[in-house]
């Protein structure tokens, strides 16, 4: 056996090391990097003091434990445990750029969005460790936590049962869910929530839960599990395999968009011949119509983005030409639509 070439295999595939410089390594570099070979810390990091402001706001309210935040592969509190994930890439500024190239967004950036995420998933953190969930009247207010959780729910947007914290209506997509948003508008420091939800039916839920956290304040938990799911220290995936799979995780099956609905928005080349290219145009407006339509819907960037590209490949087929203006608000407008009718029926569009 020829030792010295085993050692030569075995060294071209060390990982790099504590110290690599992450900042210097191009895109295709990081993406052939396993997670855990980032080496990722939250000392000495923006989210270090994101978490110190969040453990006292936590404090303020008479919440008598800090849950454990650790880096994992997305915003989660695991199943029965009282620990809080926050994605990896928020460690460091190289990886939040990589995010932003692969997702179109950065979940949790700003110190005002990553606040607005833990608080919601304390929501979690204390429904587990105080056993919430089983008491009837929670139960009552906020519904069986034994529910499945869907992919797609029937949102309602105006309806006022529920509060609104996260993108999307996420409140409605399961009792746990509405749950953990009501905590997390209660825990909202300078929020006045009893003017803010007057006369909603959300309204009860938010006092029962200052009610319930009045009795618990200064109480140990029941369970305080320190369990880590997808500790991004033991995650020995690579980065283009993790993208991969979040692509596909938000990657529907698109329909087949109907000429008709097209050729309402845009003319025909024949009628307008020397009207701009409508593909033209939407690759021209295309971070305008997607910031719209991704802040109206709370749907990702990634998935209204896959839209948005199909619309306009077909626009290209079909050679269809601007005809008015205010074709933007239009695209956007239509865009909403599909993305409503997905939140409705789970599909964009019916076949």
């Amino acid at each position: 056996m020829d030792v010295s070439s085993n050692k030569e295999k075995l060294s071209s595939v060390q990982p790099p090391s504590s110290n690599f410089d992450l900042a210097g390594l191009t895109d295709d570099e990081l993406l052939r990097t396993r997670i855990c070979d980032l080496k990722l810390k939250i000392a000495g990091t923006e989210l270090e003091s994101r978490i110190e402001n969040f453990y006292a706001e936590l404090s303020a309210r008479g919440i008598s434990f800090k849950p454990i935040c650790y880096l994992g592969d997305e915003w989660f509190c695991p199943e029965g445990s009282s620990t809080i994930a926050i994605p990896f890439y928020l460690a460091h500024p190289r990886l939040k750029k990589l995010e932003a190239k692969m997702m179109m967004e950065v979940e949790g950036d700003s110190e005002s969005w990553c606040l607005r995420l833990l608080r919601h998933e304390m929501g979690h953190v204390l429904n587990h460790a105080y056993l919430l969930g089983k008491d009837k009247r929670w139960q009552k207010l906020f519904g069986p936590p034994s529910l499945e959780y869907s992919e797609s729910f029937r949102a309602r947007p105006y309806s006022k049962r529920f509060v609104r914290h996260l993108d999307g209506y996420y409140a409605q997509s399961h009792p746990e869910e509405d749950f953990a948003e009501t905590i997390a508008i209660w825990l909202t420091p300078d929020l006045d929530w009893r003017h803010q939800y007057k006369g909603w039916q959300a309204l009860e839920k938010l006092e029962y839960v200052d009610d319930l956290m009045q009795r618990l304040a200064g109480k140990p938990p029941l369970v305080f599990s320190k369990a880590k799911i997808s500790d991004a220290s033991r995650l020995r995936s690579r980065l283009e395999v993790h993208y991969k799979r979040r692509r596909r995780t938000y990657a529907e099956e698109f329909p087949d968009f109907f000429d008709a609905d097209l050729k309402r928005l845009f003319a025909a080349s024949t009628s307008s011949p020397h009207g701009e290219r409508a593909a033209v145009f939407l690759r021209r407006s295309n971070k305008l119509i997607l910031n719209a339509v991704s802040a109206s819907t709370g749907e990702p960037r990634f998935t209204i983005s896959r839209l948005l590209r199909a619309l306009t490949d077909r626009c290209s087929e079909l050679d269809l030409r601007l005809r008015e203006a205010s074709a933007a608000v239009e695209v956007a407008a239509y865009l909403a639509t599909l993305a409503a009718h997905y939140r409705l029926t789970g599909k964009f569009k019916d076949s």
